[in-house]
């Protein structure tokens, strides 16, 4: 069955390469050049600048169209661009608040009502125009940005380390986020490849990038556009694997390293999925072909393309900005070229493979003790991504309704279990640990066990009864029950980094690491503060059996710790449901998905 991953949890940014980066310091040091603009203002002082005056862009025949990265960033200096951008409940606006700090104080400004509709950053930010070399305009256009894109530093004396995430979310049911372009940092204003590929014929152009006014307006960024030479040449990766197959044995090897460095320069947009895709599937029937690029839901900028991994998944990652190189290969070895590309130091993105946090060497001794310190809230969020099939050929004549789900942490303290094997046995006992304001470990206590999940598509240690999907019907009563009740923990959404001690740079945001090896002793899973876990709708479990239900209204529920065995703060959060009603005749079942009050995403 083929299935369809909507919305996910991170806006996937590119990231500058070495030489942009480089650049990018290089050009800015006319901004940092006034010592006293430091403290003159009380406010950031925000510029468009530009990395070089030309960039040479790629078309593939395979995959025509050219994404328009003409590197160019928005710098900030006499302090941090900092927005708060939150939403009450379901039923409230999205809002954006800008947070202005001087020394020890903190204030806080209101932006325009309606300014931004989600988290995946400002629309409408920067306008971009391109003229041919006879001088006609053959392309005018807006596009967002996401103050946490690729960024880097423009002044030696910068703060080494942005304190800010490196992500914009675009999960539909996120609930808090913050933005920020940190002190003498700048920030990529190209939405990364989630932007569509614009049409432009090999040949040179001019491209002409300013800040729209109203943007200027509000912050005070001076009307300096920036115009870059842009040279298109078209490729062939056909072409590409015939020249690396004629050449010598060291030439073909230096011109495939070649080809993958410019994927590396942009490093991945999408974390690192479970499996490959062709094992993806629900319980027993896999998923079938290779999906295409499809429409995203959801505005262009967010990357929701349905079929990037967004979270617990057998789809790859969203590719670099050269995506035919990886798209040419089958999706299984795309998945693990795309993994080696994200996998690179100081990629925050959410496209990492940032290795799991260590057990303990041994399982806790003592007595076991629930000490009066902070735990984690487990909730859940609605349903999404929710979508119909039939079996196709490995389960013939059945129904399925899948869906993506995610619980996260609201704090205020992080979720860490581990898990022991005993030689030979086929569980490990699981533990929960507690610390205090320090981080010190100072209690635990045992909370089920951990199982080897053999699937295609998970083939890692699974934490028992974390949550558990259940399908209600319209009196909200229990009408259907997913066999999936068991799960490997990662922090693969940023869902509320408002909330307090939220980590806006967690430790394992993908699956890569985190949950251990068959043959593994012992595993550590842990869910941060601020962020949630993701199992999109292609993985084995995460559908319902609807062969036999009569059409009509039903809920799908997600409920998190729904045996209390976690110990947490508070366990009357812990359900969220999602409208669905269900149509259509056996075999081509249909589903609607109402609105969740003001989100309107499935």
């Amino acid at each position: 069955m083929m299935t369809r991953p909507q919305q996910g949890r991170t806006h996937r940014l590119t990231r500058p390469s070495i030489a942009i980066a480089a650049a990018v310091a290089v050009t800015a040091g006319v901004v940092a050049a006034a010592p006293d603009a430091k403290t003159a203002e009380p406010t950031p002082k925000l510029s468009l600048i530009a990395a070089s005056k030309s960039v040479t862009l790629d078309s593939w025949k395979e995959d025509p169209g050219v994404y328009l990265d003409l590197g160019t960033y928005l710098t900030s200096e006499n302090g941090a661009f900092e927005l708060k951008v939150t939403r009450k409940s379901y039923k409230d606006p999205v809002v954006a608040t800008q947070v202005l700090r001087k020394g020890k104080k903190t204030t806080s400004k209101a932006l325009p009502a309606g300014l931004v509709k989600d988290f995946s950053g400002l629309p409408d930010f920067a306008q971009v125009s391109v003229t041919n070399a006879a001088g006609k305009t053959v392309l005018k256009q807006n596009e967002a940005f996401c103050p946490n894109n690729a960024s880097g530093r423009i002044r030696p004396d910068a703060p080494a380390n942005s304190k800010y995430p490196q992500s914009c979310p675009v999960n539909p049911f996120t609930l808090g986020s913050v933005w920020g372009v940190e002190n003498g940092w700048a920030s990529n204003t190209y939405a990364g490849y989630y932007s569509k590929p614009v049409k432009l014929a090999a040949g040179t152009y001019t491209a002409k990038i300013a800040v729209t006014k109203k943007y200027r307006d509000l912050f005070g960024i001076a009307n300096k556009p920036q115009t870059v030479k842009v040279t298109v040449r078209e490729r062939s990766w056909d072409d590409e694997e015939s020249a690396a197959a004629a050449a010598p044995r060291g030439a073909a090897r230096k011109s495939a390293a070649g080809h993958a460095g410019h994927g590396a320069g942009h490093e991945g947009h999408g974390k690192a999925s479970e499996a490959p895709a062709a094992s993806a599937g629900h319980g027993a029937h896999a998923a079938h072909g290779a999906p295409a690029r499809t429409e995203a839901p959801a505005a262009r900028t967010t990357g929701a393309g349905p079929t990037f991994n967004v979270g617990h998944g057998p789809y790859p990652p969203a590719p670099p900005a050269l995506p035919w190189a990886l798209k040419k290969e089958s999706l299984q070895r795309q998945a693990f070229s795309a993994a080696k590309v994200g996998d690179r130091s100081g990629q925050t993105d959410g496209s990492r493979q940032a290795p799991g946090a260590r057990p303990n060497a041994k399982r806790p001794t003592g007595k076991a003790t629930v000490p009066d310190v902070p735990k984690p809230d487990l909730r859940s969020l609605p349903a999404y991504g929710i979508t119909v099939s039939d079996g196709y050929e490995e389960v013939p004549g059945k129904d399925y309704l899948a869906f993506s789900a995610n619980v996260w942490n609201a704090g205020p303290a992080k979720l860490v279990v581990d898990g022991f094997r005993s030689p030979g046995k086929k569980l490990m006992d699981a533990y929960q640990y507690f610390y205090d304001a320090k981080g010190k470990q100072v209690g635990y206590t045992p909370t089920g066990t951990m199982e080897w999940d053999p699937r295609p598509g998970h083939e890692h240690w699974h934490f028992t009864d974390f949550a558990s999907y259940r399908l209600l019907k319209a009196d909200k009563k229990e009408s259907v029950r997913s066999g999936k009740e068991a799960f490997c923990l990662a922090n693969t959404d940023a869902v509320d980094y408002t909330v307090k001690n939220a980590n806006w740079h967690p430790d394992n945001t993908d699956l890569s690491t985190a949950c251990g090896q068959e043959n593994s002793i012992s595993v550590r899973e842990v869910l941060d503060v601020g962020s949630g876990d993701t199992y999109t709708q292609d993985l084995p479990g995460q559908s319902f059996d609807i062969t036999n239900l009569p059409n009509g209204t039903y809920y799908i529920q997600v409920l998190a710790n729904p045996e209390n065995r976690l110990k947490e703060t508070n366990h009357k959060n812990n359900s969220a449901l999602r409208k669905v009603v269900l149509g259509g005749k056996k075999g081509a079942r249909t589903v609607k998905v109402p609105a969740h009050d003001l989100v309107n995403a499935n």
